[in-house]
């Protein structure tokens, strides 16, 4: 008897191998779908922190952008530093350096007061100016051609 012919409870033996092979079938698509879902999910989700993440940096670039206006840092250096814009007796010709090099600086150096305004609690505080080690000015003062990196 040949086991194409072969019966199995009233089927034919190859009848019930086209059955489990269909079935093996179905059960792998029906797992390959749902495996594809779960990635589906997942490429969704990072693409919605990617979306959340470009208009985080335009809102940076947009805060970046805001405060280095030109306008505005000149009016932090006035309130906080006691700088002001260079003035024409400032400038210097090309032959007056070597002078104004040998001349000493003049005048006390003004001290920056940082207290924070209660105004402006939330806002960004600005930075106090580092203090300069004594030993780093004694050794620029006592070797004035060296230069440290």
């Amino acid at each position: 008897m040949n086991w194409l012919n072969r019966r199995v409870r009233g089927f034919r033996l190859v009848d019930l191998i086209a059955v489990s092979v269909l079935t093996l079938l179905i059960l792998g698509v029906y797992l390959a779908k749902t495996v594809a879902g779960g990635e589906r999910t997942k490429i969704a989700t990072v693409e919605r922190q990617i979306a959340a993440e470009k208009a985080r940096i335009r809102l940076l670039q947009a805060e970046v952008t805001h405060l280095e206006q030109p306008a505005r840092i000149e009016r932090l250096s006035e309130t906080y530093l006691g700088l002001a814009p260079v003035t024409e007796k400032r400038v210097a010709n090309l032959e007056d350096i070597p002078q104004v090099a040998q001349k000493p600086v003049t005048g006390p150096i003004k001290a920056v007061d940082i207290t924070p305004d209660p105004t402006t609690m939330g806002a960004a505080q600005p930075a106090a100016p580092l203090p300069v080690p004594t030993q780093m000015a004694d050794a620029a003062t006592a070797n004035p051609g060296v230069t440290r990196q």
